[in-house]
């Protein structure tokens, strides 16, 4: 695993809980949560592409 993957993750992370900060704080918590959904589905999406990576190394490494 890549350290600069736990960094984007951490990034995205952060941008996103500032963002959901500052709208909550002006009182437009809908569009809090669907930035929180989206900087989730954003790190899944990150996500599965390593998992499907990972999965084709194991194939690799045992001949499957």
């Amino acid at each position: 695993m890549n350290v600069d993957l736990i960094f984007q993750i951490a990034g995205i992370g952060i941008i996103v809980a500032v963002i959901n900060q500052l709208l909550s704080r002006a009182g437009r918590d809908e569009q809090a949560l669907l930035v929180t959904i989206a900087g989730l589905v954003v790190v899944l999406f990150i996500l599965t592409q390593e998992i499907g990576d990972l999965f084709e190394t194991i194939k690799r490494i045992f001949s499957l």
